[in-house]
């Protein structure tokens, strides 16, 4: 398959495409938060905590970020159009069978396999939707793309929480099944007889078994840390040395690999080091605060899954509009002003979010999330261009991949870490609230005696005493949370002052800075 314009797709055929590449990979970012809202209803139903719920979340991330790597080698082996096409029908068949699954177990293992499923899609969208578009309407191209792929995190809160209100949380998977049916029919019917070359390539099976050892044992060190009293467990030590081990081995493997899975050179490159780390640790904070922010709404607010939904979803309304201001931007504007002004965004809204307390209303919530909106453009899409400004265009597609997996890594590990911090501050407050409830107390018997004089008896009023004192406790722990990562948000700002200027479209384009 060629660029040129004579062998690209036109009219009809060029909007059908795009249509069925858009749903493919609208479903797949789709999947990235519909979940988040649905952790209580769904943690409820299989019988766990919502601290274990969250595993559907991780589990997922975990496994994408892993088949991420893996996507230039099966597109060569297997030819770009039949990956994407499998990957899809992959896709919507494991989403049917997580929502059959029964037990929590089950429901991880095929949540894996979607992730699985997810990973190639991202990168091929891309390439497919380039590679039939003609070079005037590539631009074009990427706009379609990025919309889409900015819309499914705002509608994932909204679905997700309408579906588990007025239906059952399985249907959050189900509605996948006609979708990817529907994006793999069309783009196999339009492209089928346009599939790229392949070759035999060999693949970098130690460093890959190496990379999947050491990743996972890691994130399930991290799931399950908090239940398991972290290293006093010898299941927590036993997975943290695997960990080392494995993840020690990877590196120094695939830096003497011929074709490694991963290109870790690509850290002696300044901008790219800091671009990656910078967006892979404020992902990483990001994606804890999507996770935590309805979880507590919903189990120590009294919202339902669908008002948490929108309350969550405010956070895209303004990325909507920023979005196309900010494409044009990036070849006016130094990269690293525009990144300032993403964290320094994240970082004051994070504090005002420290600032509430158990009476804040559905208004009072929504505002900071409709301002955090404002900076998430100037995060996403400078960072990737200061991860891939100045590289040739042969090592373009190694390091989009390294960069999107440590992302997605950052996620999966930055949900454990902030589920861990939120859960040990809250025992941390209740058990010092907790100290100030005694008989001794004259606040205290002051409010039992308030509430045993509304009709409730001794034991209904210390009952209700106490988890009103819970409620303040996940309140002073959510509280602690935001200003944890307001801090890192200021930290991240310095971070970014050490790329280097002029910044370059991948493949030394025009500058994108002066």
């Amino acid at each position: 398959m060629t660029e040129s314009c004579e062998t690209c797709l036109r009219g009809g055929s060029l909007a059908l495409l795009t249509v069925a590449v858009s749903l493919g990979i609208f479903m797949n970012v789709l999947d990235t938060s519909i979940a988040n809202v649905a952790i209580p209803t769904l943690s409820g139903d299989l019988g766990v905590s919502p601290d274990e719920g969250t595993w559907v979340i991780t589990s997922f991330a975990v496994s994408t970020a892993i088949a991420l790597p893996l996507t230039g080698w099966l597109g060569k082996r297997f030819g770009e159009v039949r990956l994407f096409v499998a990957s899809v029908l992959g896709f919507a068949l494991f989403s049917w069978l997580c929502g059959l699954a029964g037990s929590l177990s089950t429901l991880v293992v095929f949540r894996v396999l979607q992730g699985a499923m997810a990973g190639p899609m991202i990168p091929l969208s891309q390439s497919l939707l380039l590679m039939n578009y003609p070079d005037e309407k590539k631009g074009l191209a990427l706009a379609i793309w990025s919309l889409t792929a900015v819309v499914a995190p705002v509608a994932g809160p909204i679905l997700g929480g309408w579906i588990t209100d007025d239906y059952s949380w399985p249907w959050i998977f189900y509605i996948n099944v006609p979708v990817g049916l529907l994006s793999a029919y069309v783009t196999w019917l339009l492209l089928r007889h346009r599939e790229t070359d392949t070759a035999r390539q060999p693949v970098d099976v130690v460093g890959l078994g190496l990379l999947i050892v050491g990743v996972a044992c890691l994130q399930i060190m991290l799931d399950k840390g908090n239940d398991l009293d972290w290293f006093g467990s010898p299941v927590i030590v036993t997975l943290a040395v695997i960990a080392v081990v494995a993840l020690s081995y990877f590196i120094i493997w695939e830096l003497t690999e011929r074709h490694p899975v991963v290109d870790l050179t690509l850290f002696k490159e300044i901008n790219f080091t800091v671009g990656t780390v910078a967006i892979s640790l404020g992902y990483m904070v990001f994606f804890g605060s999507i996770v935590i922010f309805p979880l507590w709404l919903q189990t120590q607010m009294g919202y339902t899954a669908t008002w948490a939904g929108f309350a969550a979803a405010f956070i895209g309304i303004l990325a909507l509009v920023v979005s196309p201001i900010v494409g044009q931007l990036l070849s006016k504007v130094d990269l690293r002003v525009l990144v300032s002004f993403a964290f320094i965004v994240f970082a004051v809204v994070s504090f005002w979010n420290a600032s509430f307390d158990t009476d804040v209303d559905f208004g009072q919530l929504v505002l900071p999330r409709l301002v955090f909106g404002l900076g998430v453009p100037c995060f996403f899409i400078p960072l990737i261009a200061m991860s891939l400004s100045g590289l040739p265009p042969s090592r373009v597609a190694s390091a989009s991949g390294l960069t999107n997996f440590l992302r997605i890594l950052g996620g999966s590990f930055g949900v454990s870490l902030s589920i861990t911090l939120w859960d040990r501050r809250q025992s941390f407050y209740d058990y010092r609230l907790t100290e100030y409830i005694t008989a001794y107390n004259p606040v205290s018997q002051h409010h039992l005696e308030q509430l045993q004089n509304l009709g409730l008896d001794p034991l209904a009023a210390s009952e209700l005493l106490a988890r009103s004192v819970s409620q303040q406790a996940f309140m002073l722990a959510t509280n602690d949370f935001f200003w944890l990562s307001g801090w890192i948000f200021v930290a991240l700002l310095v971070l970014v002052w050490f790329a280097r200027a002029p910044f370059t479209t991948a493949g030394g384009g025009a500058e994108a800075a002066a």
